[in-house]
Formats: structure tokens, C-alpha cells, sequence
């Protein structure tokens, strides 16, 4: 378990150039946020701020060097870990974390990261390649009266990636470069975004001007809705439904 935790923590924070911190539980992210340069403590309090009761027993994950400040942060947190990895250490982040019991510090550079995903099925083996690509600005199609907002794309690139390292049906409401909240294997897509903003409400954030996204189309407008009526301001999905329209024309009642 913690072996595969540790492989989906890498390929999360591998996927950001910017300074990324995340949170793994059972292969989702119940925390990630991505900063500037130079600034990934404040990265990691972000982080932890999206749900602190999952990452207990989590695996955390950074892709830049995790120094004393964190470590201290960690201690001072009382937080149970079962696996903290990052490209590096320095000697005194080192020393604190050695102190815990039972967790185990990986380094990894340049890791080689896999191409395939392989898994037995009934006497055989399903082989397909590994989802790779990372969605840039261009890659967008804005398909709403309203355009998105330099923040707002920007939040909407982070959530992109957030749910496509989430078990499907999978929602993310991201806000300033950190997750909120993520609803994640659900059996259909609104009880995941029921699940994300309860979550959201409980630790009390606020989704005014949060943006949301989702791993496949909406089938059905009552997302777009639920999320507009939360506060939400803009929405990324990779579409593809014949009722497409239905959730475009919702987010134009809500100037998402």
C-alpha cells in the first residue's frame, strides 16, 4: 500500500514545473497546493490546510527540497506518516523527521516513471499506456460568453491535473493554487461534488471564486448548477457528452 501510495504521490507532484506539496491517502490527493519558488513551506501548509484529519497515516510528497522549516512543522503537528519523499533533504530536516517512528524518507531524482499500466483480468493481462499529458493554456477551449480570468485559468490547470490523479467519478475545487476539497469514487459525478463541497464546508472554506474540475464531460447540467449556486466561478472539463450544451448554458445563467 505504501509502495503504490508513493508511486501516485510522484506522478502528481512530477506533473507541476512550479513547487508542489501533496497529501496521499489510498491514491488520492486529500491535499496538494502549488506555489512559487522558494516558497514551499507555505506550499505544504496549504496543503495540509484542505483536510488535516486524511493526512493523518498519509504519504507526503514534495518536488523540491524539503527543508528544516517544514520538518519542524511536521513535528510540531504531531502528524503520523508513513512515507515523506521529495528530490531532497536538508541535514537538519533530516534529523527531525528521523525522530519519527516508523516513517519511512525517500529521495527521488529524475525518477523513471512508468509508460504502461499493466493488471490481471480473468486469465489475462490489460496493458494500456499511462495518461501523460498535462493540459497547458492552449489546450483550453473556452466555450462560454464569459472568458476565464488569468487566476482562473491558472487554478483551472491545477484542478486539471488534481482530478486526473483521483478515482473516477472525480470532482476537485481548487482556489489560489490549492485544493479545497475533492470528492472521488463516487458512483456518479454529483454525489462526488455533494462530497467535495460538504468537505469544503466542514473545514470552512469558502468557494466564492473557487474553480472546479471534473476527470470526464458532465452528463447532465445539475453540477454546473450546484457548483454556481456554491460560488463557484469557472469550470474545466474535457467534454465530449451530447448534453454538452445543457452544462454550457448553466454556466451562462451564472457568468462561470
Amino acid at each position: 500500500n505504501n509502495l503504490i501510495d508513493t508511486e501516485a504521490a510522484i506522478l502528481l507532484v512530477n506533473d507541476f514545473k512550479d513547487p508542489a506539496f501533496a497529501i496521499i491517502k489510498h491514491m488520492n490527493a486529500c491535499g496538494l497546493a502549488v506555489g512559487k519558488e522558494g516558497h514551499l513551506f507555505e506550499t505544504y501548509k496549504l496543503a495540509y490546510k484542505a483536510d488535516p484529519l486524511s493526512a493523518f497515516g498519509g504519504i507526503l510528497a514534495a518536488n523540491r527540497k524539503i527543508d528544516e522549516d517544514i520538518a519542524k512543522l511536521i513535528k510540531e503537528q504531531k502528524l503520523f506518516i508513513e512515507v515523506i519523499i521529495a528530490p531532497d533533504f536538508s541535514k537538519e530536516a533530516l534529523n527531525i523527521l528521523m525522530e519519527k517512528k516508523d516513517c519511512r524518507i525517500l529521495k527521488y531524482k529524475n525518477p523513471i516513471l512508468p509508460t504502461r499500466q499493466n493488471r490481471n483480468c480473468f486469465t489475462g493481462i490489460l496493458s494500456q499506456e499511462r495518461d501523460s499529458h498535462i493540459e497547458s493554456e492552449k489546450d483550453l477551449k473556452v466555450v462560454t460568453k464569459r472568458k476565464p480570468t488569468k487566476k482562473e485559468i491558472k487554478d483551472l490547470l491545477v484542478a486539471a491535473v488534481a482530478t486526473k490523479h483521483l478515482k473516477s467519478n472525480s470532482v476537485a475545487l481548487v482556489k489560489d493554487g490549492a485544493l479545497l476539497s475533492m470528492g472521488c469514487g463516487q458512483t456518479s459525478r454529483i454525489d462526488a461534488l455533494k462530497q467535495a463541497i460538504d468537505k469544503a464546508k466542514k473545514f470552512g472554506f469558502s468557494l466564492r471564486g473557487a474553480v472546479m474540475s471534473s476527470e470526464a464531460f458532465f452528463p447532465f447540467p445539475d453540477c454546473v448548477e450546484m457548483a454556481g449556486k456554491a460560488g463557484v466561478s469557472a469550470v474545466i472539463h474535457p467534454g465530449g457528452s451530447k448534453n454538452d450544451q445543457a452544462s454550457i448554458d448553466m454556466a451562462n445563467k451564472y457568468n462561470m
